[in-house]
């Protein structure tokens, strides 16, 4: 027991899944680091009481180590100062299309969303959106169908227009130029790289490669929303961050909220889906809202941009 919790203690501090040839396994594995952290003490604990001392001492550094890790995921960081408009964005995996219309829509117009991001967007749900009225909600539109699992579309409330190249990649990742009424201009980028559980479409390898293309902020304000499949614990994801985003859950101290569970389980149980801004953003509002029919829970975030 001992052994285990300081090797995955090490391994993740160490970044184990940085190597190339990580099997899918590590990296799925490494998403669950904030539930071995909430385990590690109370493993300690009983070492102690049945005086197992060396391993209890073991234990006890590898749930200091791994606290060090995720406890700064609950504590709400500074604000960066911005006093342009405030967007309010929201994010949803829609599995294969079947999340329930209505409750989205519903979503969209109880929190004022002005940014709506889809993956796993089918011409069956495009239809059923249409039908629960949100095109009058978000009229403007960038979607990308791609049949199945792989489509994926942004509903806006004002108008659209080119967005940053990105390559392209197995999952459709549109992108598109927000215009606000005030003249600012906002990058949207709709993000879903290939799950690293999916070995026949490239695995673990293909998941880092289509993290890596996303591009670095620009000179505009930039919003990337969608189901990233990773987290925290991942060191692919991590280095999107240090290209110059701030993650909404980290900056408001909720990144441990998990957003995905297993289809049909209403608990969710890794945080996967994430809203990420350039770090001259303000973080405002970030909550999660779960919808039937889907493994994902819809992701809000309420955003100010630099003035």
């Amino acid at each position: 027991m001992a052994g285990g919790f300081a090797l995955w203690a090490g391994a993740r501090i160490a970044g184990a899944d940085r190597v190339r040839r990580a099997e899918v396994p590590l990296v799925q594995f490494f998403a669950f680091t904030p539930q071995v952290a909430a385990v590690a003490p109370w493993a300690a604990l009983g070492l102690r009481l049945a005086r197992r001392r060396g391993p209890a001492a073991t234990v006890a550094l590898a749930a200091a180590a791994l606290g060090l890790v995720v406890r700064p995921r609950t504590v709400p960081r500074p604000r960066p100062a911005a006093s342009g408009p405030v967007l309010r964005v929201l994010s949803l995996n829609a599995y294969f299309g079947l999340a329930d219309a209505e409750v989205v829509v519903d979503l969209v117009r109880k929190l004022g969303v002005d940014v709506l991001f889809l993956q796993e967007l089918t011409a069956d749900s495009v239809g059923r959106l249409v039908q629960a009225g949100l095109d009058e909600l978000l009229p403007h539109t960038r979607l990308d169908l791609r049949g199945g699992s792989k489509g994926s579309g942004i509903y806006a409330r004002f108008p659209l227009g080119e967005g940053p190249a990105v390559p392209r990649t197995y999952m459709a990742q549109p992108t598109a130029l927000l215009a606000l009424p005030g003249g600012e201009a906002v990058e949207l980028i709709c993000v879903h790289p290939c799950s690293p559980g999916l070995r026949q479409f490239g695995g673990t390898s293909r998941w880092r490669d289509e993290l890596a293309v996303l591009p670095p902020p620009g000179e505009r304000p930039r919003v990337l929303a969608g189901d990233f499949n990773a987290t925290l614990d991942h060191a692919a994801f991590r280095a999107v961050l240090r290209r110059g985003y701030a993650d909404a859950g980290r900056q408001t101290g909720r990144a441990l909220t998990p957003t995905w569970g297993l289809p049909g389980d209403r608990r969710a149980v890794l945080p996967l889906d994430h809203v990420l801004t350039d770090l001259s953003c303000a973080v405002l509002d970030y909550s999660v809202h779960p919808v039937p029919s889907s493994d994902h829970q819809a992701v809000f975030t309420e955003i100010q941009l630099p003035g």
